[in-house]
């Protein structure tokens, strides 16, 4: 006679199989439902970068206009670079040894008077060329000493185990940002002008000063210290002493060095269709980013982030090796795509390990590295792929950086063993947090 099957034994309903399993393919929102600090955090922030990204259309348009110069338009990049370069870890130790919440909230103001100088400075009969380029250097600077405190907050602000979802929640609204904002800028600037485009990043500097003002205050670690040469330089010699931090700079770095095929698009979109197909190629990688957040429900599930990000730079080096070879705009898109997506899941499991491995008390001056190691690799490899194209083709530039994005991470992977090896289930040696 057959056994009647027990609760524990019986198997599992097919409505609930099949609920289980779209949570594993749908974001998970869990920390926004749960804390209320996290979700008027990341509220504010949502609505100040789709301001941001607005301007970010604006600005290079305005130069342009002004100047006629390509090569103008280029040294904004390399303006705003050198401060983030300088500062990130003068910000960082700043993020250590104060109210995070504050600090946030003090650059924010300031980022938003920046922003009604542009207004201002847009209005004036003959806009000053020389105003934006202060403007620029200056909200890279306050960026540079926001971002860290910005990140630090995050460990404060979720449960452990929540880490890889809020992650994933931050970084859709970061691709929400990059696809919808540029996108509306354009217009924006067609249809009203550059005054009322730029004031749109006003009221959105607004809106998220007023959340991080309903937020309740993040004091700083217990034990802190003034900031100084002497706690940047702790810093240092705790990244440099984690294997598992000294992988997710490393790897992140070689894709980007040489992967990143962005400064190669206006030379490709006159092969594949013209100007008109340029902003689908920006767009492309980002499109593959949402897709990618909005289906991130697994990453919860995933404990072994330092395999994770190694195979997801592969994947990034690959769909680059795809986009080079592609001959139609259909299969390039596409592969620029999966680039995204790859990406967006190695930024997803290098946040955890960050958070799971760095104690409160450093998390500042670590953050203000990993801001100088996301934001040199790409800015690096644009230049590296645009010297390689000059010398020997664009084709030859975005496989020859595919095929040396594959091989570096492999090598990372060789060399950097307990990367490789991370486990967030092992138990993290956080004392002193």
């Amino acid at each position: 006679m057959a056994l009647t099957p027990t609760p524990e034994t019986a198997p599992p309903r097919a409505p609930a199989v099949w609920a289980r399993l779209v949570g594993l393919a749908t974001i998970d929102t869990t920390p926004l439902r749960r804390h209320r600090e996290f979700r008027l955090l990341w509220i504010g922030q949502l609505v100040s970068f789709f301001g941001s990204m607005v301007t970010s259309v604006a600005i290079p348009y305005q130069v342009y206009q002004l100047s006629h110069s390509t090569l103008l338009v280029g040294a904004l990049e390399l303006v705003s670079f050198v401060p983030l370069v300088t500062l990130g870890m003068i910000g960082g130790a700043f993020a250590d040894a104060h109210d995070r919440r504050r600090l946030v909230l003090l650059c924010g103001a300031v980022m938003m008077a920046t922003a009604a100088v542009l207004a201002g400075n847009s209005l004036l009969a003959q806009p000053l060329l020389a105003v934006i380029f202060v403007v620029e250097f200056s909200r890279s600077a306050v960026y540079a000493m926001q971002r860290p405190s910005l990140d630090a907050l995050l460990p404060r602000l979720v449960d452990r185990d929540e880490l890889a979802a809020a992650g994933a929640l931050n970084s859709l609204r970061g691709t929400f940002g990059m696809i919808v904002g540029p996108a509306l800028g354009g217009i924006m600037i067609a249809l009203l002008g550059l005054p009322v485009t730029y004031g749109v990043e006003i009221l959105g500097f607004g809106f998220s000063l007023l959340m991080l003002w309903l937020m309740r205050a993040v004091p700083p670690p217990t034990g802190a210290e003034a900031v100084s040469a002497g706690r940047i330089l702790e810093g240092l010699r705790y990244a440099r002493s984690r294997q598992e931090l000294i992988g997710t700079y490393a790897v992140d770095m070689v894709a980007m060095f040489f992967g990143m095929p962005e400064a190669l698009f206006p030379a490709l979109a006159e092969h594949l269709g013209g100007a008109r197909v340029l902003g689908l190629l920006y767009a492309a990688p980002a499109v593959g980013s949402l897709l990618t957040t909005a289906t991130s429900g697994w990453t919860g599930r995933v404990h072994r982030h330092g395999r994770a990000v190694i195979l997801a730079a592969l994947a990034w080096g690959l769909a680059i090796i795809g986009f080079g070879l592609a001959r139609d705009l259909g299969l390039a898109l596409v592969f620029l795509a999966l680039a995204g997506g790859a990406d967006m899941i190695s930024g997803i499991f290098r946040m955890v390990i960050w958070n799971q491995t760095i104690p409160d008390r450093l998390r500042g001056r670590l953050a203000g590295i990993e801001l100088i190691s996301y934001t040199s690799g790409p800015t690096l490899g644009n230049f590296e792929a645009g010297a390689v194209a000059a010398a020997f083709g664009v084709t030859a530039s975005i496989l020859s950086g595919g095929v040396l994005c594959v091989l570096g991470a492999a090598v990372c992977a060789l060399l950097l063993p307990r990367f490789r090896r991370y486990d967030s289930r092992a138990p993290q040696p956080l004392a002193g947090n």
